[in-house]
């Protein structure tokens, strides 16, 4: 079995905003992550990535997904209810990262099986903090299953 620190991570983000995308990409890079970000800029192109429809015909298994809930096409509600009625995908953890702090978001998203619920920070500072504890979590302490499909 390959060793997770062996590994380079495969993320896919799936956010509509090319502003965040950027900030994604910079606080991933000054995290010091060995991670390939991949991106979707909606909810029917992130479910295409997954099952590896059309141009994603050879998309990587992601080991981690970080999820806007409010895309175009298809909500980001949708796509993780999606995710987690699906045999393999339900075991990619998915962190719901959006701007919504509403009480009834944070519940159906964790009723719907989010691993985890973040508010996206404004500042690149405090958008480098958040990232630095996404890697060092997720791809340090956190054994994550093996990749699938």
């Amino acid at each position: 079995m390959e060793k997770q620190s062996d590994r380079e991570f495969e993320i896919l983000l799936v956010e509509d905003n090319p502003g965040d995308v950027r900030l994604t990409m910079e606080a991933l890079k000054a995290s010091g992550s060995h991670c390939r970000l991949h991106t979707a800029s909606d909810g029917v192109k992130a479910m295409d990535f997954l099952f590896k429809r059309g141009e994603y015909a050879k998309s990587p298994h992601p080991d981690l997904i970080l999820l806007d809930l409010n895309l175009p096409r298809k909500d980001g509600r949708e796509v993780l209810s999606e995710i987690k009625a699906d045999s393999i995908l339900k075991r990619i953890p998915v962190i719901v990262l959006t701007t919504s702090d509403d009480k009834n978001d944070v519940t159906q998203t964790y009723d719907l099986h989010a691993n985890c619920y973040i508010l996206k920070p404004i500042d690149i500072d405090h958008f480098i903090e958040v990232f630095h504890s996404i890697n060092n979590f997720w791809f340090n302490y956190v054994t994550l299953p093996p990749r699938k499909r």
